[in-house]
């Protein structure tokens, strides 16, 4: 659980797991010394859904939560699909995604900019973002129907490979596309060079498990 760099001197604790930190939210508090109540994750479905946490933690259907609360760390789980934490700095504003192909084909990373936009005011320039370890096109092979609908959200773009007769997708530059669509600068974004499929001993990949694997986090607060 290191530092981000691209959260470097923000009063945020921001981190993305791994296998030997545990796949469950329990164990993770224990080795972070905080109470599982103040970890708030949703109920991912691969949607489109933002939630805005105010103060009801009672987990709701979503694929990204924002808030502006202290003293808590909203996340997402993921095993192959792309965990994404945002941070406001001139609002301080946190924020957590999980972004699959059908999440990304839904621009689940632009509705997030639009809620953090609209529910309290930020400037997409103003917003830092950390992608964690994900599946790359170094093994991400996709139906060109699955090209075709992130196309159609995110626009022409360097975010996949045709091998033959297959694609092979990255699902971290195709976000990437659309954050800076949405005006977050180049120098706002980190991106992690790390491969879960590539990388089977360090995190969990539901692809090279082929079927039921754990799951490694996002996690992000203001504490």
């Amino acid at each position: 659980m290191k530092s981000l760099k691209i959260f470097k001197d923000t009063k945020i604790k921001a981190f993305f797991t791994t296998r030997s930190t545990g796949s469950e939210i329990s164990e993770i508090c224990i080795k972070l010394g905080i109470p599982k109540n103040s970890v708030y994750l949703p109920l991912q479905r691969h949607t489109d859904n933002v939630q805005v946490l105010h103060n009801d933690q009672e987990p709701k259907i979503a694929d990204a939560v924002i808030t502006n609360r202290m003293g808590i760390l909203i996340g997402v789980q993921v095993a192959d699909c792309v965990p994404i934490l945002l941070y406001d700095k001139k609002r301080h504003i946190v924020g957590a995604v999980h972004a699959g192909w059908r999440g990304t084909a839904a621009g689940i990373l632009k509705n997030t900019i639009k809620a953090m936009m609209d529910s309290f005011s930020s400037s997409p320039r103003d917003i830092l973002v950390a992608f964690g370890p994900s599946i790359r096109w170094c093994c991400y092979g996709v139906g060109y129907e699955v090209i075709d609908a992130i196309e159609k959200i995110t626009g022409k773009g360097e975010y996949y490979i045709k091998r033959g007769d297959k694609y092979y997708l990255d699902l971290q530059s195709a976000n990437k596309y659309q954050l800076l669509s949405m005006g977050v600068p180049t120098e706002n974004i980190g991106l992690s060079d790390e491969c879960t499929f590539c990388l089977p001993e360090k995190y969990f990949s539901f692809r090279f498990a082929k079927g039921a694997t754990g799951r490694q986090y996002g996690l992000i607060g203001i504490l």
